[in-house]
């Protein structure tokens, strides 16, 4: 396996070959003592296609926030995924992708005057709102955006209860809002809600949707008769242990109830965690080892990532992860030990408690589902390195990708295990590679043209 160290490379791969031997590849080379992610294309083509599937009248707004590592965010654009945006910085990559500017929802309640200007300007004219400044403004700077009034609904178990800040309450404030609304002669063309980040109680989705009924009614009655959107927000798990198919149940059968098929009004929803949680494997190197002075028995080990870097979601996302030594040691005893980040900080604890076997400096551990919430939220705190990304497809995705991104022979070149791919300007609209189930997706949600070249450095 040639690694070529860089990201915004996709290295292909033969189609058996997993993720874990890849990373044995990689370490097996020595040329590498930082951490590294292995992003899996693959898994990130399978959680678009089980959406359609799951979710066939929801159509995706990507919440940026989640994940804004580039290949991610061009993958998605290819497959024309709609973007869910909080800020300037965050329309801007996605809009240098050559998205069209249609295709983002700016769904922040509580924006920046200057980066409302600034979607102004990039002919963003679609935001959220939930309080009476924010209308205000909106009429002074966008009077022209089309609006959508965020109402609060939480789900009673989330990872990150997202109400206590966000949402009005639908039936005490969303009136008056919707009323100063219609006084300023404001847009308001729909609802928005979000029952909480990693929702674990599928039934607040439909409480959510039956009070975004009454706000339509509410609507109409003052007189707004272009309310054409619902959007169902995010809380959609994303893990390889987890399925959609609760909330999915619950999600169609509440809207084939207030909203049914045909009635004029698009469903959309902000995923993040879904797409990408289970896309993304890090792996961290032990570089020091001791006992913990007050228990022999209980083994300490240090990585070379922890809650500044990667592991940020332990804190910020409330996050449980799982270590997996990267080798097996079939004849070492096993331990309770504890994981600790490389800072100098004693809050950086990345698992408590976890019977593990005996491992040595040098060694390697791995953790799966480190895709939400880590890349954008890591730091260099006390100068340690943020972890490279390493993009790969097999060979099967891969073919199925290059009619969305399409190459040349001169953008690859092949090795023993893998081919990097330079991937080049706009989108090609073939689908002769392509099987019933992507076909279906990519005629549901079609395919962006990516106006500008991506930014990929030679290997």
């Amino acid at each position: 396996m040639r690694i070529c160290g860089l990201e915004e490379q996709i290295h292909v791969i033969d189609n058996k070959v997993t993720v874990e031997e890849i990373i044995k590849d990689i370490v097996r080379t020595k040329e590498i003592s930082d951490p590294f992610y292995i992003f899996d294309v693959g898994d990130l083509v399978h959680k678009a296609r089980i959406w359609q599937q799951k979710l066939p009248r929801v159509k995706p707004f990507y919440a940026v926030k989640c994940n804004d590592n580039s290949l991610v965010l061009e993958t998605l654009a290819a497959f024309g995924t709609n973007f869910d945006c909080a800020s300037k910085a965050e329309i801007k990559k996605v809009l240098d992708l050559g998205v069209n500017p249609s295709r983002i929802i700016f769904a922040n309640p509580a924006k920046m005057t200057s980066h409302i200007k600034y979607a102004m300007s990039q002919c963003v004219d679609l935001t959220t709102f939930d309080n009476e400044l924010e209308l205000y403004k909106i009429k002074s700077i966008h009077p022209s955006c089309n609006l959508v009034i965020r109402i609060r609904c939480d789900a009673t178990e989330t990872q990150c209860p997202l109400g206590i800040k966000y949402g009005c309450d639908p039936l005490t404030e969303a009136p008056a809002l919707m009323s100063l609304a219609r006084d300023l002669g404001l847009s308001v063309v729909g609802v928005s809600f979000h029952v909480g980040s990693g929702c674990n109680e599928p039934a607040a989705f439909r409480r959510a949707i039956a009070a975004s009924a009454a706000i339509f009614r509410l609507a109409q009655q003052l007189g707004f008769m272009n309310m054409y959107l619902l959007n169902i927000g995010g809380g959609f798990p994303g893990n390889k242990s987890t399925s959609l198919d609760k909330i999915a149940d619950i999600v169609n059968d509440a809207l084939n109830e207030w909203f049914p098929p045909n009635n004029g009004v698009t469903i959309i929803a902000e995923p993040g965690r879904f797409f990408v949680a289970s896309a993304f494997t890090l792996s961290t190197k032990i570089h020091s080892i001791k006992k913990r002075s007050n228990d022999e028995n209980h083994v300490m080990y240090f990585i070379n990532d922890g809650v500044y870097g990667s592991f940020n979601s332990i804190l910020y996302d409330h996050s449980v992860v799982v270590p997996k030594p990267l080798n097996n040691y079939p004849m070492s005893p096993v331990c309770q030990s504890s994981i600790w980040g490389p800072t100098c900080d004693g809050l950086d604890q990345v698992v408590d408690l976890v019977n593990m076997p005996l491992m040595k400096m040098g060694d390697w551990i791995t953790f799966e589902d480190m895709g939400a919430y880590t890349i954008p939220v890591a730091s260099t705190f006390n100068g340690f390195p943020l972890p490279k990304v390493f993009a790969v497809a097999s060979r099967r995705i891969w073919h199925k990708l290059k009619n969305l991104m399409p190459i040349s022979e001169d953008h690859f070149t092949t090795v023993p295990i893998v081919a990097t791919i330079k991937m080049v300007r706009s989108v090609s609209s073939d689908d002769d590679e392509w099987d019933e189930n992507d076909l279906e997706y990519t005629k549901q949600y079609p395919c962006l043209h990516l106006k500008n070249s991506f930014s990929i450095p030679e290997a």
